[in-house]
């Protein structure tokens, strides 16, 4: 099992966070921390593989606690949560050497997504030696970045993905995978798989439009 430990400082989101990564084989939460300080606390006595970590902290910026959990000697990974959109903010993110970043509002597969990656990047470092490069590279996450015209998963077709990446970089907006659907001339389902499968190879961002009740609906849009 992959230990996580969720930073945040509203109770009923972290709440929802927990419920997501327990939704998620191979996790389980062993702990929360509503702010910096009792982060550092929980990560030296809970010891998480993962955190899963806020930036917009009630004592300090979430960025500040990686370093801290370095000179502690804390051998954890870091997954940044936040809604925090400035370029800044995610540059150093990454230089501080966080393993994802995920912008809120998101759904359960959102997350699921990510640390379903992780964990097999994870896997790929469990030997005592790398056998070669390729090991670098999956590690790194490299290997999850194939374009439209790569080798698609079974049932899904270079043409159709061509038309549905048009429809994206076409359009004013954001679509729905049903408004996706009518442009392309397919099922909405099938719209669905191909959205999500661009989404997962990053040349499409995710938002979520809430109505007045039910789920929130998923809109895609082209990541140029």
């Amino acid at each position: 099992m992959i230990d996580v430990l969720v930073v945040e400082d509203d109770f009923m989101v972290a709440r929802i966070h927990r419920g997501f990564v327990d939704g998620v084989e191979g996790f389980r939460v062993v702990g929360s921390a509503n702010c910096g300080e009792q982060a550092l606390a929980a990560a030296a006595e809970l010891q998480p593989d993962l955190v899963l970590l806020d930036l917009y902290l009630p004592d300090m910026f979430g960025l500040d606690v990686i370093p801290r959990l370095r000179t502690a000697a804390q051998d954890c990974d870091v997954l940044v949560i936040s809604a925090a959109r400035e370029a800044e903010a995610v540059r150093g993110a990454v230089r501080q050497g966080v393993v994802d970043y995920l912008l809120k509002p998101f759904d359960a597969d959102d997350l699921r997504d990510r640390l379903e990656r992780y964990s097999a990047r994870r896997g790929n470092l469990h030997a005592a030696t790398v056998s070669g490069q390729a090991d670098v590279d999956r590690a790194l996450g490299r290997a999850a970045t194939p374009t439209v015209t790569a080798t698609l998963p079974k049932g899904m077709s270079v043409e159709t993905a061509e038309l549905v990446e048009r429809a994206l970089r076409t359009a004013d907006g954001s679509l729905s995978a049903a408004e996706c659907a009518t442009r392309v001339g397919i099922s909405r389902v099938s719209a669905r798989r191909y959205l999500e499968y661009l989404s997962v190879t990053g040349q499409a961002v995710v938002s979520l439009r809430y109505g007045q009740a039910g789920r929130p609906e998923r809109r895609y849009q082209w990541h140029a």
